[in-house]
């Protein structure tokens, strides 16, 4: 029995850290209207853009594309946008952004913004 328990405990951990993930990413669509999407879809391609490229391939900044940020959760990235890089030119966005527009942000661009 130890053993069996041994062996479900990783992958029950695994579940319910891709529940709180999924559930995190649901609720950061959710939250948010279709015409405010639109803007901070508009907000990546301009604002972000000018920084890390239009196609976001990387420019000024590092690239965006969800390969580029498999090392970052959700989360991780949208704390980034919200506090920027302190010693970068990556400004903090928290007096423009909620915490779930930069929720969303970050999962559009863990995604692929065109997906």
């Amino acid at each position: 029995m130890a053993a069996l328990m041994s062996r479900l405990l990783p992958l029950a951990c695994s579940l319910v850290v891709a529940g709180v993930v999924l559930a995190g990413t649901a609720m950061a669509d959710e939250k948010l209207s279709s015409s405010r999407k639109n803007e901070l879809t508009n907000l990546i391609r301009q604002d972000c853009g000018s920084c890390h490229g239009m196609t976001l391939k990387g420019g000024l900044g590092k690239p965006l594309l969800p390969r580029d940020l498999k090392e970052f959760t959700q989360s991780e990235l949208a704390y980034l946008i919200l506090e920027g890089v302190p010693d970068t030119p990556m400004p903090p966005w928290k007096e423009l952004l909620s915490k779930a527009e930069a929720d969303w942000i970050a999962m559009r661009l863990k995604k692929g913004l065109d997906k």
